[in-house]
């Protein structure tokens, strides 16, 4: 049995989360009302998995989420808005340590459940078995287990400890490639420890699907480009693909890269039913390889759930292509990059903090 810990203000959305659990025979499940009655039942009922709201009376989400990742780590999946706002604090939440999350229907509860049911309970289970950093917030659990007392974060915005670039220049290299990176669950983080360590004179152009939603992608994109020395924006029209920049593909469509008259490009595509997650990997790797000679192209394939973009990474790699994989050490869910492993297309298998030398190390050799 999962042990599922419903956190909710809402009776209504406890109602119909824990009905869709309950139907599926092997959650066993408990509910709190706010964030003052979830840390209670980490003790109490002691948690597998969490889904937290992130706007709660009395304590809300995000400080809820600080608590638990000090006083007893655990797998939250985050429960967000589809609002600019929400998209913001939901990704603050993915830095402190939420594995994942999940939109309430901007429409009629109750009629979209069943539709996203399938979904949610994915999400969850891949949560569930998620794996966190040991080195999450050591420090700070470590004083709170010392009885040195807990200290609340700080009222300025939230950051993630970003590491400088791993080297200061690399020098007169051309920009005939592109680097195409594919993320799910867990990816932002991972976006984050990646591109931050990337110089500013990188001289390929980046391109990234993670699987979100479209009013997500933004916010996203805003974000990592205060963290990141290159330039990144999210795509929805047409743009050329130009050396010092990542490129993010909205979600809820695809990203693939083209080429017109005065060069290549990226660009957003409605998404395809044949894709089921989206920016689909597959079909952004795919495009590449329409356009770009394998040797030119480098994938790289981080956590996440699924086996989006194994299939096309190994093809490009029999091809010609060079290929990364997030190992499973470091990797939160070891879905996307283990499929990659299995199928024998990756040809570089690292830990996440070492990723961003072996991306240098293939444009150097290129």
């Amino acid at each position: 049995m999962i042990r599922l810990l419903i956190v909710d203000d809402s009776p209504l959305m406890r109602r119909l989360l824990g009905g869709v659990f309950t139907a599926e025979g092997d959650f066993e499940i408990a509910f709190a009302r706010n964030g003052v009655e979830a840390l209670e039942q980490l003790s109490a009922f002691s948690p597998d998995v969490i889904t937290l709201d992130v706007n709660m009376p009395e304590m809300d989400g995000l400080a809820c989420l600080d608590r638990i990742m000090l006083e007893r780590p655990c797998p939250v999946v985050m429960v967000s808005s589809l609002t600019d706002a929400g998209a913001s604090v939901t990704l603050e939440a993915l830095g402190l340590g939420a594995v994942d999350f999940i939109t309430k229907p901007d429409r009629a509860i109750s009629l979209e459940m069943e539709t996203l049911a399938p979904q949610l309970v994915e999400k969850v289970r891949a949560a569930s078995r998620a794996r966190l950093p040991g080195s999450l917030r050591l420090a700070e659990r470590v004083r709170l287990r010392s009885g040195l007392g807990y200290q609340a974060p700080a009222a300025a915005p939230r950051r993630p400890v970003i590491a400088s670039p791993v080297r200061r220049r690399i020098k007169d290299l051309p920009a005939h490639g592109v680097v195409l990176i594919g993320t799910s669950t867990g990816g932002p983080p991972a976006l984050d420890a990646l591109l931050s360590r990337l110089p500013p004179d990188f001289p390929w152009p980046i391109v990234v699907a993670q699987h979100m939603p479209g009013s997500f992608t933004g916010p996203l994109a805003r974000r990592l480009d205060k963290l990141c020395a290159l330039t990144v924006t999210e795509t929805i029209h047409p743009m050329p693909l130009e050396p010092g920049n990542v490129y993010i593909g909205k979600g809820d469509a695809d990203i693939i890269l083209g080429v017109r008259p005065d060069g290549p490009v990226v660009m957003a595509a409605p998404s395809l039913p044949e894709h089921r997650w989206h920016p689909s990997v597959d079909r952004m790797v795919d495009s590449a390889m329409q356009h770009f000679a394998p040797g030119s192209l480098i994938g790289v394939l981080m956590t996440g759930m699924g086996s989006d973009g194994a299939e096309t990474m190994a093809r490009l790699r029999a091809q010609g292509g060079r290929t990364i994989a997030e190992a499973e050490e470091s990797a939160v869910v070891w879905g996307m990059p283990g499929e990659l492993v299995r199928r024998g297309g990756a040809e570089i298998v690292v830990p996440l903090e070492q990723i961003a030398d072996r991306v240098i190390d293939l444009v150097e050799q290129s």
